[in-house]
């Protein structure tokens, strides 16, 4: 990431805007704005391979679910911000990776410029990739501050994506099972 371009990119966006980026409360804003980049745009070059590699042997194969893992993202499309939860579903297939490590898979892709659609395909497919389980199930709700701030502005409306890996695809006892789980 390249502070100096944010910093320089961030006083132009405050003169567009008619703002004096000299003013008192401006001054130190774009160096606040390119620290904060590299935090919620931390994910951008890192791999969910990182925190999926470690596995442990299971013979469990019955349904595992983290739910309400929090997260935050930002749309790509106007880079406001949207969050809300993640809820992660598979049969192990003889390995079962560290709870903690579903949620760093989340934030490795939550934290750079997205859309939910991708990132609940992303979530799914890489826990599908990296523990081959029988099936994997990946849900999110999310406010976007697009929707609720701007254009339509309809605060509170909850977006939900979800997808479905290999015994969940087909499998409507299974994504019965999980919704249910999830609205526990």
């Amino acid at each position: 990431m390249d502070s100096n371009k944010i910093k320089e990119a961030v006083k132009l966006f405050l003169e567009g805007i008619g703002e004096n980026p000299q003013r008192e409360g401006l001054l130190e804003t774009p160096d606040r704005v390119a620290r904060m980049c590299e935090e919620i745009f931390g994910g951008l070059g890192n791999t969910p391979e990182q925190h999926l590699i470690k596995q442990f042997t299971s013979e469990n194969s019955e349904m595992v679910l983290e739910r309400d893992i929090q997260f935050y993202s930002t749309c790509e499309h106007h880079l406001l911000p949207f969050y809300g939860k993640v809820h992660i579903a598979y049969i192990p297939n003889g390995k079962v990776v560290g709870l903690s490590k579903l949620a760093r898979t989340v934030e490795t892709y939550a934290r750079r410029p997205q859309i939910q659609e991708q990132l609940t395909c992303q979530i799914a497919d890489a826990v599908s990739e990296y523990l081959n389980p029988l099936g994997v199930m990946v849900m999110i709700e999310a406010d976007h501050m697009c929707m609720s701030m701007r254009g339509i502005k309809k605060p509170g409306t909850l977006t939900v994506t979800y997808a479905t890996r290999g015994i969940f695809k087909d499998d409507t006892n299974k994504q019965e099972m999980f919704m249910r789980m999830v609205r526990q």
